[in-house]
């Protein structure tokens, strides 16, 4: 699933309480302690926040993996059976999607 940041998001990240609305690109400022970001400060911000949350996207991958697993269960019988099917599932999804 491909996520675009947008201005709602860099707008809560450079201003978290402000107030404000937003229809289609058109904002309305009704804070009256925080300044409005300026244009460029909030592509500035989409910029940054999209390159963290694409950085991000083995990590994704890897959870959704992980829990598809049962894990407690299948070290409670790599305990008891001696084998290593735990370690081996883990080593398979982060050998799919490795870390940058």
């Amino acid at each position: 699933m491909i996520f675009t940041i947008g201005i709602s998001e860099a707008l809560q990240s450079l201003k978290p309480k402000a107030e404000w609305a937003i229809h289609g690109t058109v904002i309305t400022w009704m804070d009256e302690v925080q300044t409005q970001p300026t244009d460029a400060e909030i592509a500035t911000e989409i910029t940054r926040l999209q390159s963290v949350y694409d950085s991000q996207d083995y990590a994704r991958k890897r959870k959704a993996k992980y829990n598809l697993l049962n894990q407690d269960e299948m070290r409670y019988d790599d305990l008891k059976n001696s084998t290593t099917t735990w370690v081996d599932a883990i080593d398979a999804i982060k050998d799919a999607h490795p870390k940058p």
